[in-house]
């Protein structure tokens, strides 16, 4: 109330109230006059019934005071309604502030400000929090977004680069043009060269310029780099991707019709694979790489470098059954028989090395990006990759092997485990999941993994396979948000309730709220508070919570004390391990001294639903992704093993002997045409040394089988030899053995292929 109608309201009500007390006081005079046998009506009249009367004096007091009290009780009231008018303004702003931010909250306007009132403006702070909430929400989702973009572009360009190196795979120099043309313009180049390793003679190695790009032209140009020399031959030599940011002006010049140019950033990418270098790759640009840039020239150099590894393979393969066909001409009928069924194993080899390297690259993506363990039906490890020994932390040097798998997770999820191993044990369900392991230095690790069993083909389990990716970076996100919700508890008022109502625990606020004691907190039941005109619609309420649903609540009890308060909060359901209600949650703030203002608070309350169903649907989206990334990783394990169990079961049946063995010289593959070679069972040979199959005697003379027997890589491969062999009776056999090396789990495996002369 302003302060002159302030004045008008005190000086109006003290002025009627003169004017009433004048107004009762003549009254009485008349009426004392009319009954009075002497005063007469007149002045001296007035002053005998005064003597007469002392009660008169009284009035005229009374007519005197009640003005006078009428004013100062006026002008109380009317500062009252000051004072009262003030603090309604002041709500009516606040609220308006709230609206205001909460429609900047919902226009994703997360810069701004939001005003504090004081220290204990609590429902100031949880805006605030709630803010930065939402803006952590949706910088993690524009950057999931981001990463998903770039997976799909570089995706989509190796498919690309993929089909140039189907459709050139015969034209070395076409090819060579191809890739260089567009990946200068992929990765957003000016200009690009490559060098192709010419290793004709080992001791001059030398890279010939094969195809040179830039500005949307073809140059051509004569280069030669010797191995070793230069950025070029550096590059190749220690195996490592050169990425310069300052290059000397006289190292690289680009010329277009607009004059001359120094890039500044190279990148060059030495074409490996399996630590054999067959190029390298350069690229010059004005702007800085981008990772995904890089990432993308990196894997197309490792794909070219697979082509060229398999077209020299191819070559070699060719000009060996060339000279087979030399050799087949000089042979009888007999003979040229035997030829058509030696070009029918060769095309079956030469299949089975296709499949057997598109198994190899398969496998060796896996292992760099999925960590990998296989089990045996008791639970023990029987082998993992090295991204397994990095998560874990064990050394490479260490062994491993007979760890149950029980070690590998937190304590308190092994009682757990043994469920799911029992799943996996009788019926054979596979489980797909969050695991909670602990690394040998005692550290949590977390993973999303597939734990399936791989079977025999009479459909017994032969073990059981691990694969999982590291997700402890989510993990720790999510408990820092957890640690938010923590906080943001530690304001409201919180309480946890079994299924039947009963009070299992709350905080603070809630027994300050409801005025409890330690004896009423332990017997306290959700409906003694309710206020009784509420308890019909809450028993409703509740049968829908305890069936699992979720639902917020504006609730109207009372407090030991039979006092009314109200509560705006929500109820929500916690599960156990087996997906049953365990307890229900109720969190809320006291809305008491608010409740005048219960429109304005429940639209706000709507706007806070829609933001956190929004949030909900993302993460649902974000769960179904993950859900299908798992469900392609598990198709091509499948489709590994199928192609795995093939190369072996075509293997088998190859009437060459074949013999197998691992990094460490011992025997892993033993097929029946060895058996029949040697005349022995493979049993008695299998994870035995090599050593077994060819005395000392013959190694001596022979460089080729001393080479296969002797311990590390050193070995001549790719060379097909005549030696002597003696099987189990003594009897000494001429054959002819061809030597090659596979790379498989980062290390080399040696098969012998071996013909009877």
């Amino acid at each position: 109330m302003e302060a002159n109608n302030r004045k008008d309201f005190v000086w109006q009500y003290t002025a009627l109230a003169a004017i009433f007390a004048a107004v009762f006081a003549l009254t009485c005079v008349v009426i004392g006059l009319a009954t009075d046998k002497v005063a007469a009506y007149s002045v001296k009249g007035v002053f005998v019934l005064f003597r007469k009367t002392p009660v008169y004096w009284l009035i005229l007091l009374i007519t005197m005071l009640v003005p006078v009290i009428t004013y100062f009780l006026s002008r109380y009231y009317a500062r009252q309604m000051s004072e009262l008018q003030q603090v309604h303004d002041e709500d009516q702003e606040r609220l308006g502030l709230i609206s205001k931010y909460s429609q900047q909250l919902i226009a994703e306007n997360y810069e701004v400000d939001f005003p504090l009132s004081g220290d204990n403006d609590q429902l100031g702070k949880s805006l605030l929090e709630l803010r930065d909430a939402l803006k952590v929400t949706r910088d993690n989702n524009l950057k999931i977004r981001k990463e998903e973009e770039q997976r799909s572009w570089i995706a989509e360009s190796l498919a690309h680069f993929s089909e140039i190196l189907r459709n050139n795979l015969h034209d070395p120099q076409l090819l060579s043009f191809s890739v260089i043309k567009d990946l200068t313009k992929y990765i957003n180049a000016v200009q690009g060269g490559f060098y192709l390793l010419d290793d004709t003679d080992p001791y001059n190695k030398v890279f010939n310029l094969t195809a040179f790009f830039a500005y949307d032209r073809r140059k051509f140009t004569d280069q030669q780099i010797k191995w070793g020399d230069g950025l070029i031959g550096t590059c190749a030599l220690e195996q490592k991707i050169i990425h310069l940011k300052q290059i000397p002006e006289s190292y690289i010049t680009v010329t277009s019709g607009l004059g001359e140019a120094n890039p500044n950033n190279l990148l060059i990418i030495p074409m490996q694979y399996e630590n054999q270098i067959y190029g390298v790759l350069e690229f010059a640009s004005f702007n800085k790489f981008e990772s995904g840039h890089i990432a993308l020239a990196e894997k197309t150099a490792e794909s070219v470098a697979s082509t060229l590894s398999a077209v020299r393979t191819n070559l070699k393969t060719a000009q060996l059954l060339e000279e087979s066909k030399a050799q087949t001409q000089a042979l009888t009928s007999h003979e040229e028989e035997m030829r058509q069924n030696m070009e029918e194993l060769q095309a079956t080899q030469e299949e089975a090395t296709r499949q057997s390297q598109r198994f190899l690259i398969l496998e060796e993506s896996i292992n760099q990006n999925l960590i990998r363990a296989e089990f045996d039906t008791d639970g023990r490890l029987i082998s993992a990759n090295g991204l397994f020994f990095e998560k874990f932390e064990f050394s490479s040097d260490m062994n491993i092997v007979g760890k149950p798998i029980s070690e590998l997770v937190s304590a308190e999820n092994r009682d757990w485990l043994k469920g799911v191993w029992n799943k996996l044990i009788h019926d054979h369900e596979p489980f797909r999941g969050y695991i909670k392991h602990v690394t040998r230095t005692g550290k949590n690790l977390w993973t999303i993994a597939t734990l399936s069993a791989a079977k025999k083909e009479d459909g017994s389990v032969e073990k059981f396979i691990l694969l999982s990716v590291d997700t402890s970076a989510e993990r720790i996100q999510i408990e820092k948000n957890e640690l938010i919700v923590g906080s943001f508890t530690n304001t409201c008022i919180k309480a946890e309730l079994d299924i039947n109502g009963n009070l299992q625990d709350c905080n603070e606020n809630f027994i300050k709220l409801f005025k409890l004691s330690q004896k009423e907190i332990k017997s306290l039941v959700i409906f003694d508070i309710i206020h009784p005109i509420e308890l019909e619609a809450f028993n409703k309420k509740w049968d829908a919570i305890i069936k699992g649903i979720g639902m917020p609540a504006l609730l109207r009890g009372k407090t030991t004390q039979g006092e009314e308060i109200w509560l705006n909060g929500s109820f929500d359901v916690v599960h156990n391990m087996a997906h049953e209600i365990q307890s229900v949650v109720f969190v809320g703030h006291d809305i008491t001294h608010e409740k005048e203002l219960e429109t304005e608070v429940k639209i706000q309350s709507e706007t806070l639903k829609k933001q956190e169903k929004l949030i909900k649907e993302a993460e649902k989206e974000l769960t179904t992704k993950l859900r299908e990334t798992r469900n392609e990783l598990l198709g091509q394990f499948r489709e590994t093993e199928r192609i795995k169990n093939f190369n072996e079961k075509t293997l088998e049946d190859s009437p060459d002997a074949i013999v197998t063995t691992s990094h460490d010289n011992r025997i892993v593959f033993f097929n029946k045409a060895a058996e029949q070679l040697w005349k022995t069972d493979r049993k008695e040979v299998l994870n035995e040394d090599v050593s077994v199959l060819f005395p000392e005697h013959l190694t001596d003379k022979d460089e080729l089988l001393a080479s296969f027997i002797r311990p590390g890589d050193h070995k001549i491969t790719g060379q097909r030899k005549n030696s002597t062999i003696i099987d189990k009776t003594g009897k000494e056999k001429k054959v002819k053995v061809l030597l090659t090396k596979a790379r498989v789990d980062n290390e080399n495996a040696f098969t012998a292929f071996i013909q009877i002369d």
